[in-house]
């Protein structure tokens, strides 16, 4: 038996992953904290699955930055009454 390392169950997995959409959306995402770029590795790349606010923040900021290079974001204001 080796003393200096603990029996292995197979359940040591990463917790977090880099998110993959931001990664390709976000021209500054190398430069946020590590914390802020990380998701839990057994969900998707949603804002939801980011490992702290900020990390949900800027994938939802993201988000809407490449809504709007694509025209779904209306930039014109609606007329009030």
């Amino acid at each position: 038996m080796d003393l200096f390392h603990r029996k292995s169950d197979g359940k040591d997995t990463p917790t977090g992953r880099d998110c993959q959409f931001c990664y390709r959306a976000d021209p500054d995402f190398t430069k946020r904290d590590p914390m802020d770029r990380l998701v839990l590795s057994k969900l998707d790349d949603t804002a939801a699955a980011h490992l702290t606010e900020d990390g949900y923040v800027k994938h939802r900021i993201a988000e809407l930055l490449k809504k709007r290079a694509l025209g779904g974001i209306n930039t014109s204001l609606a007329k009030s009454a």
